[in-house]
């Protein structure tokens, strides 16, 4: 009799505890990928999906990845309070339907870098004119530093949760920094975290001159007051493209070894997942 008795204690012991991690969870989350062409977004993929998960151990909250777009539908979001994309964007009408629904009903969001690219004629054109124009009001791509370097980030705005307990200034991990379109200034709902300090210049190597940043304003982090949201320009490391070093296109860099930019990205995740807009 004890030894019948014994699986069904196992098994019911098995249940509470995964009901136990389940309420423990403040919040999930959930990253969609697709890491198949360029090295460095796909080096910054899997970085991510080994650090998220030591940090939902820390911090309490539950973290799931995937590459199927498909997984974008209202069913599937009903289970997670933030959605993450790591490094494209949906292309389906009916998950770009799915996911502008999720946010505009408030569910949480945060991009990553090549998540906000569109150019027209290329691989990621600019249709998506919600997403790019209302959504993340950053409109078309415009141009990028190279080859992937450190930025000193100044903080913006020193009372929005994204920034808590930040450094007025910090050195970010190096990364292919973006300049878009829109001029982020100039759109009310928008409200700029954190941006290039001027000490950052001229930022870029080359070898191309345009590809050098002498002066002027870059946004890299900000959110859109209409809904509970993050874009974050970081998520490019450098690597070894010009197999310098060995031939396996070695990654030179890591995102997460900025312990500032780390933490800007955990208060994000937690105002996402548990906080409210902010006005």
């Amino acid at each position: 009799m004890k030894k019948r008795f014994l699986p069904l204690l196992v098994l019911l012991f098995s249940a509470f505890t995964i009901c136990a991690q389940s309420t423990n969870s403040k919040f999930h989350v959930i990253a969609f990928y697709t890491a198949k062409s360029d090295l460095a977004h796909i080096s910054f993929v899997h970085e991510a999906n080994k650090w998220f998960p030591a940090m939902a151990d820390k911090y309490h909250f539950s973290y799931d990845s995937t590459s199927n777009w498909d997984n974008l539908n209202a069913k599937f979001l009903s289970k997670y309070q933030v959605v993450l994309f790591l490094d494209t964007r949906p292309e389906k009408p009916e998950q770009r339907e799915a996911f502008q629904k999720y946010v505009e009903n408030g569910g949480g969001w945060m991009g990553f870098h090549f998540s906000a690219f569109a150019l027209a004629k290329s691989a990621y054109p600019d249709n998506w004119d919600w997403y790019h124009n209302t959504f993340l009001g950053s409109g078309e791509y415009g141009s990028n530093t190279w080859r992937p370097t450190s930025a000193v980030l100044r903080v913006e705005n020193k009372k929005h949760p994204v920034t808590k307990n930040l450094p007025k200034t910090f050195n970010a991990s190096p990364n292919e920094w973006y300049r878009w379109q829109n001029d982020l200034r100039k759109n009310p709902d928008i409200k700029i975290l954190l941006s290039i300090d001027s000490t950052s210049f001229p930022l870029g190597t080359g070898p191309k001159e345009y590809e050098i940043w002498k002066s002027g304003y870059y946004p890299v982090v900000w959110s859109n007051k209409n809904y509970k949201m993050v874009y974050v320009n970081m998520g490019h490391n450098d690597m070894d493209y010009e197999h310098k070093y060995d031939k396996t296109n070695k990654t030179l860099s890591n995102t997460f070894d900025s312990e500032m930019e780390g933490k800007m990205i955990i208060n994000s995740l937690i105002w996402l997942g548990t906080g409210k807009k902010i006005k």
